[in-house]
C-alpha cells in the first residue's frame, strides 16, 4: 500500500482548523474554518478521488478520528457513510483506546514500524487526512508515498503546521499542479526517495 497525505494548508502552512471555526481551538486558535469557503469546489473533490483511487483505508491520528467521527456522525450525509464503512488505522499512544467508529484499527506502541508494515501489503491507499503530528513521525522515516495539499490564498499567522513548528529541511518533488476557481492550488508532491 502506498501512503498518501490529504489536506488543506494556507500560504504559511497552518492545516489546523480548516472546515468549522470551532473544529480545533488548541492554544487558543480562532481562525477555525478559513478553508469551509472552497469546500464545495469540485475540483478538489475529483482531485482527491483521482489520487485516493479504489481500494483505500484511512489513516488518522487520534485527535482527527475523533474528531471526524463526531462532526460527521452528527451532520450526516454520503461522506458519513464513505468514513463509517471504510477501514481506519488510527495511531494512538493509548494501546487500549476505545474506536467507536465501525471498521477502526488501533496502531499504537512503534506506528511508524506499523505503518511501514502496512506499506508492506499490496495494492491499494492509506489516506491521512488532518493528523499533523502522524505526519510529522512519518515523514522523515519516508513512509509517505504523496502528498496531495490543498493550499489556500489565504496566511494565517498562526496555528498548527503540517511540517511543525522549525522543521526540517526537506526537499519534496513536485507531480502535478493546477489551480482550482477558487483560487486554490491543487499540488501533488512525492518524496525524492518513493
Amino acid at each position: 500500500m502506498r501512503v498518501l497525505v490529504v489536506n488543506h494548508v494556507s500560504l504559511d502552512g497552518v492545516l489546523q482548523g480548516p472546515g468549522r471555526p470551532q473544529e480545533d481551538t488548541r492554544n487558543g486558535f480562532r481562525h477555525g474554518g478559513w478553508a469551509a469557503a472552497a469546500g464545495a469546489d469540485p475540483a478538489i473533490a475529483r482531485a482527491m478521488g483521482a489520487r485516493m483511487g479504489d481500494g483505500f483505508a484511512w489513516l488518522f491520528g487520534r485527535r482527527s478520528y475523533e474528531d471526524m467521527l463526531r462532526h460527521w456522525n452528527e451532520i450526516g450525509g454520503p461522506f458519513r457513510d464513505g468514513l463509517n464503512e471504510t477501514t481506519k488505522y488510527v495511531a494512538t499512544s493509548d494501546p487500549d483506546a476505545e474506536l467507536l467508529w465501525p471498521h477502526s484499527t488501533v496502531l499504537s506502541g512503534d506506528v511508524p514500524a506499523a505503518v511501514a508494515a502496512l506499506r508492506e501489503q499490496r495494492g491499494g491507499t492509506l489516506v491521512v487526512l488532518g493528523s499533523g503530528e502522524l505526519v510529522r513521525s512519518l515523514l522523515p522515516l519516508g513512509l509517505v508515498d504523496e502528498l496531495l495539499l490543498m493550499i489556500h490564498p489565504v496566511v494565517l499567522g498562526s496555528g498548527q503546521r503540517l511540517f511543525g513548528p522549525d522543521p526540517e529541511p526537506r526537499g519534496l518533488q513536485l507531480v502535478e499542479c493546477t489551480a482550482t476557481t477558487s483560487g486554490v492550488l491543487l499540488a501533488t508532491y512525492r518524496q525524492p526517495s518513493s
